[in-house]
């Protein structure tokens, strides 16, 4: 990444040596731009500075990049939110504050998630190695999370006591990965999804293990979707 800084001084080579002085960097490795030269004015009065541009490279992380980001992206929402990055793994997680969270989760997370997906594309776009974003606020997505648990449970329950399928309503893919995984091992049941994007639902169906009940082939492949 290239950045750079503008430095005075009493002449071009002046501004040029306080620049590197303060980059902590040699002559070869910037470049320089003379934007004012030096002018010494008549008898010593009204003289001006010499004006110096020196670009130089600039390595950012990945954590910073989605600091930076996220930082000019709530800025143009209008919206009062801090992003706290931290990196582990190759894994960079961030934690949202600010005064109304409620703005950053949206309707069931379609906000956050929102954010964390075009974090994601913009961070990895044309990088080397891609690396995953995860962001959360006000621990929404621990909370979200056992409630889908809860919810799967509960229907699963009513699926089996009553022997019919029960479809829930539209979810995402992360979240319906979390109703499959949570009702994997459970008996009498079976999980698959149907519909498009963004309208896809899961179906919690009975299944009798070894009766007439048994789902279908079709059923048990959609099951793997997600």
């Amino acid at each position: 990444m290239l950045k750079s800084i503008e430095v005075s001084g009493k002449s071009e080579d002046d501004a040029i040596q306080k620049a590197l002085d303060q980059l902590g960097l040699l002559r070869d490795e910037v470049s320089v731009e003379i934007v004012e030269r030096a002018k010494a004015g008549f008898l010593g009065l009204k003289s001006s500075p010499a004006v110096v541009r020196v670009s130089y490279e600039f390595d950012v992380s990945h954590s910073e990049r989605v600091e930076s980001f996220l930082t000019g992206l709530f800025l143009r929402m209008g919206v009062k939110a801090k992003p706290e990055v931290s990196e582990e793994d190759g894994v960079i997680s961030v934690n949202l504050t600010g005064e109304d969270p409620g703005v950053l989760i949206g309707r069931r997370g379609e906000t956050l998630d929102a954010i964390q997906h075009l974090t994601n594309y913009v961070i990895n776009s044309g990088a080397s190695g891609r690396v995953r974003v995860n962001i959360d606020t006000e621990n929404y997505r621990e909370r979200r999370n056992e409630a889908l648990e809860h919810l799967a449970e509960k229907v699963a329950s009513k699926v089996v006591k009553y022997r019919r399928n029960m479809t829930l309503e539209p979810m995402n893919s992360y979240e319906r990965h979390i109703i499959h995984t949570a009702l994997q091992e459970t008996e009498n049941i079976t999980t698959y999804s149907i519909g498009t994007e963004p309208n896809r639902r899961i179906v919690v169906a009975y299944e009798r293990k070894g009766g007439a009940e048994t789902a279908s082939p079709a059923a048990k492949e959609w099951n793997r979707e997600i």
